[in-house]
């Protein structure tokens, strides 16, 4: 099978879509299938480049308007995209975001060309600001015209579904995964005294809560013990310097900015807590390679999050200052309690450890049987944790490798492919009837985009297009 990813967020950028984009794309190239990306150009990563295990990657010579995006011409870009899907073969468009209008126009062109065409919506969306009804027409528009939708949550599922009009059995929910074996606990990069370290990774915007984070982080200028390690960069860093100024606590508060991928774990290892305060999340990487690395995690409880980790690993909270701080509390208190609990429990290797009695010699402590090996405390934030454990590290990734990998999540995506390339392709008629339903004042563009096609389809022939040759993926 041969695949196209399509979205205008790729490495060398980072983010959550990039990371889905490539790791779903190796993951397919394992499994025997062709898979190509297209992207727009980062600076001087331009032209084509190959990647890891011969992933191929075009870097497309298209300008960027605003925010990693380029301006959604609509047509400006059909000989482009035309000409790479003719000379890959591709066989189905995957297109990524409801942000990236690279990937709406792809999914267009490859329509037009009578391509099986799948789109993934990473985000959620409101329905009452200006920024969002644009956005929601332009994707009920676009999905008007996909084979497929998938979502990365149930509650992604009801959000594309009500603000696209699309039917819901032409959406599916395949959820994000982790690579645990490279996010994988380190104990001993935590501190050795009594100190606890919250960390906090993500883009310092509006939308992922800073606001509330703010509010959060003066109520422990007293507990001395506490310190917060925040990762990314954003508008709302200044807030967060500002905080940190008013408060005194300069040694406390470490602000690193953006950091890289490869190089997040190694911040992860050093907390013993993770706070995401996001205030919309249609599925929250963050906390899972958090979860992956052993670190309790605390967030707020709004889109799908509730959905991605069980109970054992997460203590929900209402995006409200007091619920979060209550919550930061539970999990500190269930941290300090279960260190006291391995204290007086066998240790990990299987030794006893040893006690002094009275007359300075040592003894072997029976252990108790009635003792758990774990210890949960009820949190006001969700009381069904009264009966969840706190969970070793090491059983933390255990548990995360069972519920999300990237080869299960290759397996139902193909199954997606293979369930779209037995439907028929979308006939002229049906594209212009389902464009003029959804939104008249895209039709013109449509138009001018069909006759574009048609018009290349007569000055280069798809026959007399050169095919590219593929370079044989290199074993690992």
């Amino acid at each position: 099978m041969r695949i196209c990813m399509v979205s205008d967020f790729f490495y060398p950028s980072i983010g959550g879509v990039e990371e889905h984009v490539y790791n779903l794309s190796q993951m397919l190239l394992s499994l025997g299938h062709k898979i190509v990306v297209l992207t727009h150009a980062y600076g001087d990563c331009s032209g084509i480049r190959y990647v890891t295990h011969g992933l191929k990657v075009y870097y497309l010579p298209i300008k960027v308007c605003y925010n990693q995006c380029i301006l959604p011409t609509a047509v400006c870009n059909v000989p482009m995209l035309r000409a790479v899907l003719l000379r890959e073969r591709v066989e189905v468009v995957h297109g990524h975001s409801a942000f990236s209008a690279l990937a709406h126009e792809a999914l267009m062109v490859g329509s037009l060309l009578g391509l099986k065409t799948v789109f993934t919506d990473h985000s959620l969306f409101g329905f009452a600001d200006l920024s969002a009804a644009l956005t929601n027409n332009l994707l009920e528009v676009n999905l008007s015209m996909v084979n497929h939708a998938i979502c990365v949550s149930h509650i992604g599922k009801e959000n594309t579904v009500l603000r696209a009009r699309v039917a819901k059995h032409r959406v599916s929910v395949i959820p994000n995964a982790v690579d645990t074996a490279l996010f994988t606990p380190d104990v001993s990069q935590r501190p050795s005294n009594e100190t606890i370290n919250i960390v906090v990774a993500s883009r310092l915007v509006y939308r992922k809560g800073i606001d509330l984070l703010a509010g959060v982080i003066p109520r422990f200028k007293n507990t001395h013990n506490v310190n917060f390690i925040i990762v990314g960069d954003g508008p709302k860093r200044d807030l967060l310097e500002e905080i940190r100024e008013k408060t005194n606590m300069q040694d406390r508060v470490e602000i690193l900015g953006a950091v890289e991928h490869v190089k997040v774990r190694d911040v992860l290892v050093r907390g013993h807590i993770f706070l995401n305060t996001s205030l919309t999340e249609a599925y929250c990487m963050a906390i899972v390679e958090a979860a992956s690395c052993g670190l309790q995690v605390v967030s707020t409880s709004v889109g799908g999050i509730p959905e991605v980790l069980p109970k054992s690993l997460i203590l929900l909270a209402e995006p409200d200052i007091d619920a979060i701080h209550s919550a930061i509390l539970v999990a500190i208190d269930r941290h300090q309690k279960s260190i006291s609990s391995m204290m007086r429990t066998p240790a990990p290797n299987g030794h006893i450890p040893f006690e002094t009695d009275r007359r300075g010699k040592r003894r072997q402590r029976k252990p108790n049987p009635s003792t758990p090996d774990s210890v949960s405390f009820s949190t006001p934030a969700d009381e069904s944790s009264q009966i969840e454990p706190v969970l070793c590290p090491y059983k933390c990734n255990e548990l995360v490798e069972t519920l999300y990998n990237w080869e299960d999540v290759a397996l139902r995506t193909v199954r997606v492919y293979d369930r779209v390339l037995q439907e028929r392709a979308f006939t002229t008629s049906e594209l212009v009837y389902a464009v003029y339903q959804h939104g008249s004042w895209f039709l013109v563009f449509f138009v001018v985009a069909h006759f574009l096609v048609r018009l290349l389809d007569l000055w280069r022939p798809r026959s007399r297009v050169e095919v590219a040759q593929d370079v044989s993926r290199q074993p690992s």
